[in-house]
């Protein structure tokens, strides 16, 4: 957990001296969404890349 807590800390350094309460919780839970998404594609649990063409392609035509 240790290891979290300095990530998060740096994280907050790194912002500007003006950042808000609420950029602060939307610098976490953009973390948080895309540490989750690693983790799936890490279990194998991510779409091909020819499968999201595939359903890209029906929003995309003209």
């Amino acid at each position: 957990m240790a290891g979290i807590k300095k990530q998060v800390i740096h994280m907050i350094e790194s912002l500007p001296e003006d950042v808000t309460v609420d950029d602060i919780m939307a610098e976490l839970y953009f973390k948080l969404q895309v540490d989750a998404g690693l983790r799936e594609l890490d279990e194998g649990k991510g779409i091909p890349h020819e499968e999201v063409e595939k359903r890209m392609s029906k929003w995309l035509t003209k």
